[in-house]
């Protein structure tokens, strides 16, 4: 049974940091991203991070604050969120691909199995 299990969500003020964690069991993937859903939005791409952990892609709203990296020992991928903003309040899910990509997809149509969220709230 495949699982992505995303932890680490909550409230936080604006200019505060959180770590986001996504334990994945049952498949190894190759690709790993981040996506997130705001009330009343379509889900976007947020970052995507290959196998190797190289080529690390991120939307251009949260360049420059968010980080992912993944420790494939442990097969968990994270999210380090930076220097938050209100307008990053949403729900983020984590996602899974078995695509062999040197550079991650940030289609969502790429990424086959995905985690039930984790709601992180920004407040200013």
């Amino acid at each position: 049974q495949v699982q992505l299990v995303e932890t680490g969500g909550g409230l936080a003020q604006a200019g505060a940091s959180l770590r986001l964690s996504c334990a994945a069991s049952g498949r190894t993937f190759n690709s790993m991203g981040w996506f997130r859903q705001a009330p009343g939005k379509v889900r976007t791409f947020v970052a995507a991070i290959a196998w190797n952990g190289r080529n690390p892609r991120y939307s251009d709203s949260v360049k420059g604050r968010f980080a992912i990296s993944r420790d494939n020992a442990k097969n968990i991928v994270y999210l380090q969120m930076n220097n938050l903003k209100v307008e990053d309040t949403a729900v983020y899910y984590c996602a899974g691909s078995t695509e062999i990509d040197l550079v991650p997809s940030s289609a969502a149509t790429s990424y086959g199995d995905w985690g039930v969220g984790t709601q992180v709230t920004v407040s200013s």
